[in-house]
């Protein structure tokens, strides 16, 4: 029987797919494409400058005026700030600094060891749901979800022989889609409340007051239904459709795997899913180790007047400590990697630490070559005040077409997902988009708290569709390790299963809370107490 004869037809989702893939890949290479981008959005801001565009932000005075690219002022900002918008890009920042860290552990072995121990007996059945839980409530590591989760969910469905890429593509899915939301309180939910009070706070009738646990309740049902979600698609669209499109398996072998001294098997080379004893006992060290770094850090919290704390001597709703989790995420990797090396022979010499550091910025360089032109693209997008005058301009277009009840929550759902095509930052839309939602829907008699938990659905599941989100294009640098050729149209058309479906459910979620009555957190119901 030939080839062709046993390899599984395409269904009508994989053609769509494929379509979809094709068109996306016809796009320019990021970095051209970012740089166009950049221009337009310098192009358009010029000329509503010109025409004196400007837009009145609730709860200022005077309105904010559209800044034009190609001005005076445009060529100064532009010319004194190109090297600060590219260092200060912050997912640049964020994702370095975590590499480094993952990159130790990686280097050493360590990472595939743990992966070893802890899937050896799994069963494969339930990975993809361990995955989506994991990937959903992983925003209590913030952004770092994004760097972390995907290429580990790879290794393990590798080391369970299921397809590698339909871990990387599932984790990023599951930790994107569904960032808002988690089992656990996060500061994300302390900064979301910060930001609904802020607003509250200057009205007649602020109604109650939003805590970090306003909206537990929701988070916990939306938590469970999108992981469970997220698993049956990882499982029953994304997995099978890689096989059926024969998408490789292996990692393309790199220039660097050759040149490795250490008695660790390098990239690339097969690993027996059983451990070595030295490989355990190396094991064992870094648990002590990574047990040691917790202890520290937690000593270091808990003590009075700890410089991590708030001014208040509390954590929230923000704390350096909030604020330090990309530095506690690099030690925790970081930390434990270190001693495994040097317990299982990968660091020999001081020099080698370094080295394996270097290897891992290395397959980050192309991401680096592009933080430059997102950085100045989503510069220049800030400083234009675009961004602030398509938030306003849509909110303005529901009041004026009197939508009310059900409806403006829908309304307001949709807005808010298509906004998130344009403006990734959850804090930054929300402070945008609350100084005119809260009062409207205080008006029509909804809690502050139920708007944030609306705004939750919008904000999330279409941002890992976009190409403006940063983090799209480091998972298309991994997806780059499995097949090079891969343009932005790949990961795309990767990501829509996930977009409708999650948006329809989380939707269905907070539909059931409304039409039931339900608190969304403890002390927050859904309509104003009058």
């Amino acid at each position: 029987m030939s080839k062709a004869m046993q390899q599984p037809e395409q269904t009508r989702l994989d053609r769509v797919l494929n379509r979809i893939e094709r068109a996306g890949n016809r796009l320019p290479e990021p970095f051209i494409l970012f740089a166009l981008l950049t221009l337009l959005v310098g192009l358009i801001a010029t000329v509503m400058a010109a025409f004196n565009v400007s837009v009145l932000i609730p709860g200022e005075d005077e309105a904010t005026p559209i800044r034009g690219a190609f001005s005076g002022e445009g060529v100064r900002f532009l010319f004194t700030g190109l090297a600060k918008n590219f260092i200060e890009f912050p997912p640049l920042q964020t994702v370095v600094t975590i590499m480094l860290g993952v990159g130790m552990a990686e280097r050493t072995g360590m990472l595939s060891a743990v992966i070893r121990l802890a899937f050896r007996k799994a069963p494969r059945w339930l990975l993809p749901y361990a995955l989506g839980f994991i990937g959903v409530t992983g925003s209590i590591m913030a952004d770092s979800a994004f760097i972390i989760i995907p290429p580990l969910a790879a290794m393990v469905f590798k080391a369970a022989g299921r397809h590698p890429v339909a871990g990387l593509i599932g984790g990023f899915a599951a930790a994107g889609a569904g960032y808002s939301t988690s089992v656990l309180v996060t500061s994300l939910d302390a900064l979301f409340a910060g930001i609904s009070n802020s607003v509250a706070a200057t009205l007649p009738d602020p109604g109650t007051t939003v805590t970090p646990v306003s909206n537990y309740f929701f988070n916990v049902v939306a938590a469970i239904l999108l992981s469970l979600m997220a698993g049956f698609i990882i499982a029953k669209v994304v997995e099978p459709s890689l096989e059926r499109n024969n998408f490789p398996r292996d990692e393309v072998p790199d220039d660097v795997s050759g040149d490795f001294t250490g008695p660790v098997k390098p990239e690339g080379t097969a690993l027996s899913v059983e451990l070595e004893p030295r490989e355990r006992r190396a094991l064992r060290l870094a648990g002590l180790t990574l047990l040691g770094l917790v202890a520290a850090i937690l000593v270091l919290v808990l003590a009075p007047g700890s410089p991590l704390r708030n001014e208040d001597g509390g954590f929230l709703p923000k704390s350096p400590l909030l604020d330090s989790v990309t530095t506690l995420v690099f030690l925790a990797f970081f930390v434990p990697g270190l001693a495994y090396g040097i317990a299982v022979g990968a660091i020999t010499k001081a020099a080698d630490v370094p080295v394996l550091m270097g290897k891992a910025l290395k397959d980050l360089s192309g991401f680096i070559v592009l933080a430059f032109m997102l950085g100045q693209f989503i510069a220049l997008f800030s400083w234009t005040n675009i961004g602030a005058w398509l938030a306003v301009t849509g909110a303005n277009f529901l009041q004026d077409i009197g939508l009310t009840g059900y409806a403006a929550l829908l309304g307001f759902m949709i807005l808010a997902s298509l906004l998130n095509l344009f403006i990734i930052s959850g804090s930054s839309l929300w402070t945008l988009m609350a100084s005119v939602f809260v009062p409207m829907f205080l008006l029509l008699g909804f809690e502050p708290g139920f708007t944030q938990a609306a705004f939750r659905v919008g904000d999330s599941a279409t941002q890992v569709m976009t190409p403006l989100n940063p983090y799209m294009i480091v998972l298309l640098t991994f997806v780059r390790r499995y097949q090079p050729g891969a343009g932005l149209g790949t990961v795309i058309a990767k990501m829509v299963p996930f977009v409708v479906p999650f948006w329809t459910v989380w939707a269905v979620i907070l539909s059931v809370f409304y039409f039931a009555d339900l608190p969304m957190g403890p002390g927050m119901d859904i309509h104003v107490d009058r």
